[in-house]
């Protein structure tokens, strides 16, 4: 679940920064800010659209699931008490927000974008579709390889608590119980802990929490139906983390063997077609037809490979550490806290100790 933390109330505090001082990325935070406003805006108590005689069914069993998940968030996840995602907004668009992320041709190094306030993150988030396409446009025309897609949501940090917190919104509030459940807590983990110069440790313990609380919301409220189905999503979500983590794996060894660049890229070449059997061959087999991947392998490229990582890289890591904390969730994220803390290499060093 891709977030978009650097944009929201933050973005605004900082194009004020930026007002004052001079920024030469000031249109960007304009956007940024201006869109978040303009979500506020939308946003609505979910008390009041329970209450309205106009919301449609589907949408009222929804919202009500939403606040069954938001107060199981705090009781049994311990994760934040306070005003967000107690709120409802229609955006009328399929995406909040669209990332654009980039990478070289013969590297899975995100390329990064360094904000105030914010720090370093591996994505730049526009509220326009078409000003993230033309940035990527833009870097495609500088060499990058790069990935545009649409984020169903993103996280404040808690700094938009002061005006309601951030809203549940139309872009998932329809999703399968399981995955919006994940979504909730992955959102959430952000407001517990965030490291202003490592978009990996950030987005790895947002998955780790997001599994974690899907698990016990499973264990505690799953239905066998609900259980099956969210059985067969983790089945096919394993299954793609294993093959392109293999992909990726490969696709580093490639990069990093010292050949030359005609070599270099026709080995890639010939990986990417390998990845593209291999997903075939699953969505033959065990996947049953199953197509929700097909945009993803068709296009892969180094920029999809660079995002994976950041959601997954570390999330057995901080799995290990939930386990040393005796599957305690207080205990736990004052670890991953005090982790976030440390210069990058000294957390990273403490994170992958046994």
């Amino acid at each position: 679940m891709a977030t978009a933390g650097l944009l929201g109330t933050a973005a605004l505090a900082v194009a004020v920064v930026c007002l004052g001082g001079g920024c030469s990325s000031l249109g960007y935070y304009v956007q940024a800010a201006g869109g978040h406003v303009d979500l506020l805006q939308r946003a609505r108590p979910v008390a009041e659209v329970l209450a309205d005689a106009t919301t449609p069914p589907p949408l009222r069993e929804r919202l009500l699931l939403s606040q069954r998940l938001r107060d199981f968030a705090v009781h049994e996840l311990k994760l934040p008490d306070n005003g967000s995602y107690r709120r409802y907004a229609d955006l009328q668009r399929p995406a909040v927000v669209w990332n654009v992320v980039a990478a070289p041709e013969l590297s899975l190094t995100l390329k990064t974008w360094c904000f105030p306030v914010m720090g370093c993150v591996g994505y730049r988030g526009y509220f326009e579709r078409a000003q993230a396409e033309a940035l990527g446009e833009q870097l495609r025309a500088e060499g990058w390889e790069v990935r545009v897609y649409g984020v169903p949501a993103y996280s404040t940090l808690g700094f938009s608590n002061w005006v309601g917190g951030d809203p549940l919104l139309n872009t998932f509030i329809a999703w399968p119980e399981g995955e919006l459940a994940r979504l909730v807590f992955h959102e959430l983990a952000h407001q517990v802990a965030y490291a202003d110069d490592d978009t990996t440790f950030n987005e790895s313990f947002g998955t780790a929490v997001e599994r974690l609380g899907g698990q016990r919301w499973l264990a505690r409220h799953g239905t066998p139906e609900l259980r099956a189905q969210v059985r067969a999503a983790e089945a096919r979500r394993a299954e793609f983390q294993a093959l392109t983590q293999r992909h990726r794996e490969a696709l580093q060894a490639i990069y990093a063997s010292g050949a030359d660049a005609a070599t270099l890229r026709a080995r890639k070449a010939e990986q990417l077609a390998a990845l593209r059997a291999d997903h075939a061959a699953l969505k033959a087999g065990p996947w049953a037809g199953f197509s929700g991947n097909d945009a993803w392998f068709a296009q892969a490229n180094n920029a999809y490979f660079g995002v994976l990582a950041a959601y997954t890289e570390l999330v057995p890591q901080f799995e290990r550490l939930f386990e040393r904390q005796g599957g305690d969730f207080e205990r736990f994220y004052a670890e991953v806290r005090t982790l976030a803390a440390l210069p990058k290499p000294e957390r990273r060093a403490r994170l992958a100790a046994p």
